[in-house]
């Protein structure tokens, strides 16, 4: 992952904890692009960023979310902006909008990398814990460290796809825990973005028209559990590296002999999902198909089905389908 830029503020709420205060580091400090350490930090918290719950949407273009940051960012890319002109701009405003969620001190990890060929600017707030050193006495001293482990504050743009002539619905991200609304809304208002995928819903989304995928094709109990490998490999694979699922590439691993025929199973049951889908973790690690076969019964089902058209009952050692399959109440019904 080539480093282009990067560089590093401070942030420090003031002792009334009323605003957050910004050391910048000076201009001419902005760590140059073959910094070993800045880029196995970089690395790092692009690591971490990956497997975080995530936002996803574009830059609002007008109305009262569009924000600044997309002007400053063409700006910069056109060359009539520094870089540490850039992450300045963006540090006083991060430090104004997010006051009122911020109390704790940390510092901004700035950095534009390019991995391929895409370009992305990433921007972190990491904190500093305090951990144990030994010093050229072997002594145990005490030794600070970057917390890259767990991100509270975190938002990286795909520069190449929202300059590309035709930019998706979801090329800003940032982070979104469960109990992080109002930083998440912070965040959204400092980025200037409107949100436009729900990972989580899409992700179920996809893996239910897999599902139905996979009982419309009648697909032998070998067969489907490579297919769904495939789909989770993939995904994982995405999330990895920080990027959303293609349906059209997911359908092409899907099917190699008709690579186009699960991507028009979705199209024309309309499941409404967008041509690029950014993976779920936390669904994705729910999502396996329980299969088992004895005495000359066979049965194949999503995870996701048991607890509601299919049910357990280990008392009993029973399990009981509520929602027969089509093709098997055709073949029961025509049986009587």
């Amino acid at each position: 992952m080539p480093l282009l830029q990067s560089i590093v503020h401070r942030l420090d709420p003031t002792l009334d904890g009323e605003r957050l205060t910004l050391t910048a580091a000076p201009q001419e400090q902005a760590a140059p692009s073959d910094d070993p350490v800045m880029t196995s930090l970089v690395g790092a918290l692009n690591d971490t960023y990956n497997t975080k719950p995530k936002g996803w949407g574009r830059f609002a273009e007008e109305g009262e979310q569009a924000g600044p940051l997309a002007m400053w960012l063409r700006d910069y890319l056109a060359g009539d902006k520094s870089f540490a002109e850039l992450s300045v701009a963006l540090a006083e405003r991060l430090a104004k909008q997010l006051q009122e969620q911020l109390s704790v001190s940390g510092y901004l990890v700035i950095s534009h990398q390019r991995q391929g060929d895409t370009e992305t600017l990433l921007f972190a707030l990491v904190h500093q814990r305090e951990g144990i050193g030994i010093n050229s006495e072997h002594h145990a001293v005490p030794a600070a460290q970057l917390n890259t482990s767990q991100l509270t504050l975190a938002a990286r743009i795909n520069l190449t796809q929202w300059q590309s002539d035709a930019p998706s619905a979801q090329y800003v991200s940032f982070l979104k825990d469960r109990g992080g609304k109002k930083l998440a809304e912070g965040l959204v208002a400092l980025l200037g973005m409107e949100e436009g995928v729900d990972a989580p819903a899409e992700t179920r989304t996809l893996l239910k028209a897999f599902s139905d995928y996979v009982e419309k094709e009648d697909f032998d109990d070998e067969v489907s559990r490579e297919k769904t490998d495939t789909l989770v490999d993939y995904a994982n694979e995405q999330l990895r590296r920080g990027e959303p699922m293609t349906l059209e590439e997911l359908s092409g691993l899907v099917n190699e002999q008709q690579p186009k025929a699960f991507y028009e199973h979705i199209r024309n049951a309309d499941y409404g999902l967008s041509p690029e889908i950014p993976p779920d973790k936390r669904t994705l690690s729910q999502f396996r198909r329980f299969t088992g076969r004895a005495g000359g019964v066979s049965i194949s089902f999503d995870s996701h089905l048991l607890g509601s058209s299919i049910e357990y009952d280990a008392a009993q050692d029973r399990l009981i389908i509520k929602q027969v399959p089509k093709q098997l109440r055709e073949q029961l019904t025509k049986k009587d």
